[in-house]
């Protein structure tokens, strides 16, 4: 039934909860997985970009490293259990964009991941990765809190 599993992580342990249970799945059901993880750009405006440019630079590759580790922890997590894994790591300033893109590029059957379960304004503001990875997905999405 799913066999392809996508995992996308943010390093947080409710993401390390979503790994550990793709794993055992894909492992039980003879499946794959595929980890993302999605940095963030340099926050600054295309006018000041100029000033700083070894900043963003500095930033965007700190960024990159530390999504690395992440991707990481799943292939890690993956190979303990003998099951097969790749990984990537993108950036948008829309994660869950390149969350469903990965999940279609990939051909995944499935998405596990974490929600941080935020409510009222800290919702409204912050707004929901999963949330809209939910609304937007044409395959199924389990969530782990």
């Amino acid at each position: 039934m799913f066999k392809k599993i996508l995992v996308p992580t943010d390093g947080s342990p409710l993401s390390d909860k979503a790994i550990t249970a793709a794993v055992e799945f894909a492992r039980t059901n003879d499946g794959n997985i595929v980890g993302i993880c999605v940095s963030e750009p340099y926050p600054l405006s295309p006018m000041s970009e100029m000033a700083f440019s070894n900043e963003r630079e500095v930033y965007e590759e700190r960024s990159r490293d530390v999504a690395r580790q992440h991707v990481e922890k799943i292939a890690a997590a993956a190979r303990a259990q003998n099951v097969p894994c790749e990984t990537m790591v993108s950036e948008s300033f829309a994660p869950y964009e390149e969350i469903i893109k990965a999940a279609n590029k990939c051909n995944c059957d499935v998405i596990f991941m974490a929600s941080h379960g935020r409510k009222g304004l800290s919702k409204l503001f912050l707004g929901s990765v999963t949330h809209k990875v939910l609304v937007n997905s044409a395959i199924p999405v389990l969530v782990f809190r």
